[in-house]
């Protein structure tokens, strides 16, 4: 924080402080140094900003006595008789805006609302859960926005200052992040501290006078003037909090979170790409999508608390009244359900569930019936193979196959059963399934992104192995136990569940409005 580069990138592990002690102070600088400015807080989607980052970090402000009412308002005109002073720049509409007292603003930009910075003339910009981020969109709409006139802050390091914090991506479509590691100014940040302290020495050790006073300005001009050219770049994980966090917390977290989770969340270690992908046509930023219905969270407003449950509400891409088409993966410690729709030459893959050790399918089928209880027509496509048929290791007597449908009867579901025969060569799937990736023929398989983040980092890591019998996805791990480099959801078990589902959709497809198709149990 008394560094002050104007460019700041913070990769850091779960309860750092991203929110309160990182970007709520940006904010309160940023807008106390720039009275009447115009800054961006920006997030990948309207959902992730008000039910996550802007909430965490309005509560920041209110740790550092600024409250909503008194200091801001959200969401508002500010009214008259709270005294606010102007904007430089004033704005007509203020449905995604924090006005301060000061007269400045901040604007909500949503990456899922189209062109959402274009026009905008910006003073400062603040990203967080950067790694959600499009690339794409804020090179070509934001940071353009971020570079306007000098007219009014010229003299002030942060202005058109960049903040972005996340914690370790792992998709390649979050690395633009780690590139800030080669644009970092070391040199210049040491030159900083070495003014920084100096300027320390000076207060505390000069006798009070002019001389004084004039050094004082002087180093404080110059640190400014560095400070403007800076770019700080750092990976923190959580032990660089551990007098505040505790580390009960962080023994308790390797306990509890996947393994790869834990190294990304807590230690911040990358996570780089394995080699000889089993999906080497899959690329993130072609293959996955944001699509949310914003509607329920504009009715709420952002007083919205964090965790609301609003289940499949809030999901742009799906079709109430279509059938949703589901396939699964059956395994004695994990077990998945992934769940799709297709739209024209597209499988949407909507979401992915898995349960683990305790709970099984039963307890599967009950966590997507609950996710999709608005959904209108209450049907869904059962795609399955052989596997589902005469095993019980996940559930009690019964096969999974009985066990599913079952449970999906309990629930008030219609299903639709469909058996597609024996699993298929792992080389022949291999060729449909990336035949559909590079858009060559059959389907091209969209994921969203915010509800399969597990199901992405499997399809990642995934890799192949050529074995005496043949070219095979390489799935010799799933068996193993659990350890700290090798969690169990970020295995192969949800990617077979997802060729499931798409070799299903290709090969016995099923009418838009379902009802009567497949074979019955």
């Amino acid at each position: 924080m008394i560094v002050g580069a104007h460019t700041e990138v913070d990769i850091c592990g779960r309860r750092f402080g991203k929110s309160f002690g990182i970007v709520s102070l940006r904010i309160k600088r940023n807008v106390e140094f720039m009275p009447g400015s115009t800054g961006a807080f920006i997030a990948s989607s309207y959902k992730q900003a008000n039910t996550r980052t802007l909430p965490a970090a309005l509560s920041g402000l209110a740790e550092f006595g600024w409250y909503e009412g008194i200091h801001y308002v959200i969401g508002k005109k500010p009214s008259p008789k709270l005294g606010y002073k102007k904007p430089l720049i004033p704005l007509n509409n203020h449905d995604d805006v924090v006005s301060f007292y000061n007269g400045a603003q901040m604007i909500i930009i949503s990456q899922d609302v189209k062109l959402g910075s274009n026009s905008m003339t910006l003073d400062w910009l603040i990203g967080d859960e950067a790694k959600g981020l499009n690339f794409e969109k804020l090179k070509d709409e934001t940071f353009p926005a971020n570079g306007g006139t000098r007219r009014y802050f010229s003299e002030c390091p942060w202005h058109h200052s960049i903040l972005f914090v996340s914690d370790m991506p792992v998709l390649k479509s979050a690395r633009w992040l780690l590139n800030y590691r080669e644009k970092a100014t070391p040199d210049l940040i040491d030159a900083i501290k070495g003014l920084l302290y100096e300027r320390w020495h000076v207060y505390t050790t000069w006798p009070e006078g002019k001389e004084k006073e004039w050094k004082l300005s002087g180093l404080e001009k110059l640190i400014n003037q560095l400070r403007a050219h800076a770019v700080f770049y750092r990976e923190w994980s959580t032990f660089e909090n551990v007098d505040v966090v505790g580390l009960k917390y962080i023994k308790q977290m390797k306990r509890d979170l996947p393994p790869l989770v834990f190294q990304t969340s807590i230690l911040s270690k990358r996570i780089e790409r394995l080699s000889d992908g089993f999906y080497p046509n899959f690329r993130d930023n072609l293959h996955t999508y944001i699509a949310n219905n914003n509607t329920p969270l504009q009715d709420i407003g952002y007083s919205l608390s964090p965790g609301k449950d609003l289940g499949c509400l809030l999901d742009g891409d799906l079709d109430l009244k279509a059938p949703i088409a589901i396939a699964f993966d059956y395994n004695a410690n994990i077990n998945w359900l992934v769940a799709g729709q297709r739209d024209g030459m597209k499988l949407k893959i909507l979401k992915s569930f898995f349960v683990k050790y305790e709970r099984k399918l039963r307890e599967l089928v009950d966590d997507f019936c609950h996710y999709y209880r608005a959904h209108l027509s209450k049907e869904v496509v059962f795609y399955y193979d052989s596997t589902a048929l005469g095993s019980n290791y996940a559930v009690s007597n019964d096969d999974f196959a009985s066990v599913i449908v079952e449970q999906f009867h309990k629930h008030g579901w219609i299903v639709t059963t469909t058996f597609i025969g024996k699993p298929m060569k792992h080389s022949e799937k291999y060729s449909i399934i990336n035949d559909g990736f590079r858009g060559a023929k059959h389907l091209l398989p969209m994921f969203n992104k915010e509800n399969n983040e597990a199901l992405l980092i499997a399809i990642h890591l995934a890799e192949t192995t050529i074995t005496p019998s043949g070219f095979h996805k390489a799935k010799g791990g799933e068996k193993l136990a659990e350890n700290e480099s090798d969690l169990l959801e970020h295995r192969t078990d949800g990617t077979d569940a997802f060729d499931t589902l798409y070799l299903g959709n290709v090969l016995y497809p099923y009418s838009a409005f379902g009802s009567g198709l497949g074979s019955g149990l």
